[in-house]
């Protein structure tokens, strides 16, 4: 059988891609008895709320090079594919829908707005499968997972109260990151800095001036704050009364003196608005002082404010300005005040503080274990300077919110007390397993006991409606998605061996999923971390929907096929970098596939009697090649085994263009036409030998092209077994 003249992906990929799910061999209970000690790959979770981008075709790439290469080398390799509810983020692109629809989600019931959302994920899930298929993933799909899965959410709750029952979560009053847009509290690391300028307001609070960007969070302030070592105001002392005129008359203004003043910001003098502001909220913390709200939870104006009243910031800030100018009150206004603002990561609106009761997990304990083991080099980072920089995150981590209030996501298992507030952990049986993935969607919405009195004041129990971070549970990823604890997948397959993710998400993801691993299975979750870079367009700037920029993945494998596109991604990809991804990258990597397909064509019309398994005496230029190939065999095995995947697959491209095929097929054309035997079987078992094993060397990178040939059109190939699970290649002696 010869190959076609051209080489047609779409005519190939499908069919050896059903080929392999058919053969089973991405489960690891399929593969060869004999192979050795366990590889584990948990896939980081993709977002079920829409499509894959190229960023997603770089993880998969990488993941599937890593698999591929340990199963060809013996091991008994696991890729855990998983999908995730994304809470937050997944109903943000729903709530756009809703948007466009003319339907706010504020005006729906919880239950509707979830079964919404759950069929909409379930669409989205599918494509996402189909979508990873078509890269090429080898990942065992009987073992696929998903963040909402009743058995994760019963671990989860599970965790949830154990740190509680360890005093490692509490419940608390906090000054919190508030979205007036989505209506809910982000952590920190959901927060983006902006750079603006905005006017810079000095303002007469009696004798002082102070300095700000916010005049409408001034209706409240009854405290006038000074460094403790300003000479400027050393007539002035802790706990003074001065009575003033300020916005809406007069009120009584007492001295503060602390620390945290900034002495060079302005006068070094500031009033503080505790509810509004984190370093005014620690201030009153550390002075017993009183908290006022002056902004309400959508982002108007309270009572306080008086005839102001229901107005939103934006519309206010003028008008207020325009009082004070009245009563005399304003100094002066710079109009190039730069300063950084705080925004919701995922709409841009202006973060408000506020004030309100959530859920918190303590950090620094957990954090400790986290330091040492990193300390220690048992969790290596690739590259190495990301040790680093989680080190210094979590020597410096603060206790993390993992309150959020919408309605898709893990429900907190707990009932607060309308009365005294008191919270109460209760994980029930609410999350117990169903065999059915997604059947679970019902028992969160429905969880829940009956409410009742409190032990402490006797008041009514409500359910808590807040859910979780969704980090909080895709935190607990790797035992969870394996079965923690009893299961015999947890048992052989946990610690896993790589982590391999974006760099971007090291603190959300990562370094918690390293706390989280180790506070509940006492191990390291897993062994390596290798984190990609950005994916970029061809002028290096990150892709946005907004831009117009986003790359599908799947528009450039049909155009030049699945295994251009892997190779167009991983050559030149160092860890950790960004890659401006061009698309003539990518048409050059489809040439190299027709190399690959047309130098097949020559060795197989070639090679027909060739015998692979007897090997004839060689001639020494043949045996001066196979030392060569030798040599690349190592090479490339030692640059596996070191995660240089960058470098291993461009040396495979420029042995194979540039040594292969411009030469040794070049030199062999005339030996092939030899009446002497000797020199015409040294030829063919060399041109053999060496094609099928870059065939061999190149399916990590390439599995389609390369299964194609392997499997269906080398002559005379003993046993015929997938490339898929043939043994990596070792070096040949020359005997």
């Amino acid at each position: 059988m010869n190959l076609s003249t051209i080489y047609e992906p779409k005519q190939v990929e499908d069919k050896i891609y059903q080929l392999w799910e058919r053969s089973g061999f991405f489960n690891p209970d399929k593969l060869s008895k004999t192979a050795k000690k366990p590889f584990t790959i948990i896939m980081p979770p993709t977002n079920a709320n829409g499509s894959l981008h190229a960023g997603h075709g770089l993880v998969l790439t990488i993941e599937d090079i890593m698999v591929r290469y340990k199963r060809m080398r013996g091991f008994k390799t696991l890729w855990l594919p998983g999908l995730d509810h994304a809470g937050f983020e997944t109903q943000v692109v729903y709530e756009k829908k809703m948007e466009k629809e003319g339907r706010p989600r504020f005006k729906m019931a919880p239950e509707e707005l979830y079964k919404e959302i759950l069929e909409f994920t379930l669409e989205n899930k599918k494509n996402i499968e189909n979508q990873t298929r078509k890269i090429g993933a080898s990942c065992d799909w009987s073992r696929e997972k998903f963040t909402l899965d009743s058995d994760i959410v019963k671990t989860v709750h599970n965790t949830f109260k154990k740190l509680f029952d360890d005093n490692l979560v509490y419940r608390g009053k906090k000054i919190i990151n508030w979205c007036p847009k989505h209506q809910t509290s982000l952590s920190d690391l959901e927060i983006t800095d902006k750079e603006q300028i905005d006017k810079l307001y000095y303002l007469k609070y009696g004798p002082f001036i102070i300095t700000t960007a916010r005049p409408e969070t001034k209706f409240g302030d009854k405290y006038v704050v000074m460094h403790p070592k300003d000479k400027r105001y050393k007539e002035y002392k802790e706990g003074q009364k001065i009575k003033l005129e300020w916005i809406n008359g007069q009120v009584t203004a007492t001295v503060i003196k602390d620390t945290a003043i900034d002495m060079a910001f302005g006068t070094g003098v500031m009033t503080i608005t505790p509810w509004h502001d984190a370093v005014d909220f620690d201030i009153a913390e550390r002075h017993n002082l009183e908290k006022e709200q002056i902004i309400d939870f959508q982002g108007r104006l309270l009572p306080i404010a008086k005839e102001f009243t229901g107005i939103k910031i934006a519309e206010a800030r003028p008008k207020i300005i325009e009082k004070l100018k009245s009563k005399g009150l304003v100094e002066k206004i710079e109009d190039d005040y730069k300063h950084i603002v705080k925004t919701c990561y995922k709409c841009a609106t202006v973060i408000e503080p506020q004030i309100k009761n959530q859920w918190f997990v303590k950090m620094k304990l957990l954090a400790e274990p986290a330091i040492k083991a990193i300390e220690k080099d048992e969790i290596l980072f690739i590259p190495k300077h990301y040790k680093k920089i989680s080190l210094h995150w979590l020597k410096n981590i603060i206790d993390w919110n993992i309150s959020r209030q919408i309605v898709w996501g893990i429900p907190i298992p707990a009932k607060i007390c309308e009365k005294c507030q008191e919270a109460v952990v209760d994980i029930g049986d609410e999350a117990e397993a169903s065999s059915s993935p997604f059947a679970n969607a019902r028992v969160i919405v429905d969880m829940g006991n009956e409410a009742k009195k409190c032990k402490k004041c006797g008041g009514e129990l409500r359910k808590e409606t807040d859910t979780f971070d969704t980090w909080f549970s895709s935190g607990q990823w790797p035992f969870a998605s394996l079965g923690y604890p009893n299961s015999q997948d947890y048992k052989t397959f946990y610690p896993t061996d790589v982590m391999e993710t974006a760099g971007e998400i090291i603190f959300f993801w990562v370094v918690r999923m390293i706390m989280l691993g180790l506070y509940i299975t006492k191990k390291n979750p897993f062994k390596n971390v290798y984190l990609h870079g950005l994916v970029l367009d061809a002028q290096g700037n990150k892709m946005s929907k907004s831009r117009g920029n986003v790359i599908n993945p799947l528009e450039l494998t049909d155009k030049y096929g699945t295994d251009a596109f892997r190779m167009g991604l991983i050559i030149g990809n160092t860890p950790g970098t960004s890659l401006a991804l061009d698309e003539n990258r990518i048409r050059g990597y489809r040439n190299f596939a027709n190399k690959i397909w047309n130098a097949g064509r020559f060795v197989i019309a070639n090679t027909g009697g060739c015998n692979i398994r007897k090997k004839p005496s060689l001639q020494k230029r043949d045996a001066k090649h196979l030392a060569e190939l030798n040599k690349l065999v190592a090479d490339v095995t030692q640059n596996m085994d070191d995660f240089k995947f960058y470098i291993a697959a461009e040396k495979l491209y420029h042995y194979f263009w540039h040594t292969f095929a411009d030469k040794i097929i070049e030199e062999k054309k005339e030996s092939l036409k030899s009446n002497d035997r000797k020199i015409k079987s040294s030829a063919e078992w060399l041109l053999l030998e060496i094609y099928a094993t870059c065939l061999q060397l190149l399916h990590p990178f390439m599995p389609f092209i390369t299964e194609e040939i392997y499997t269906n059109f080398l002559p005379n190939w003993p046993e015929k077994k997938l490339l898929i699970v043939e043994n990596w290649p070792y070096t040949k002696t020359l005997k």
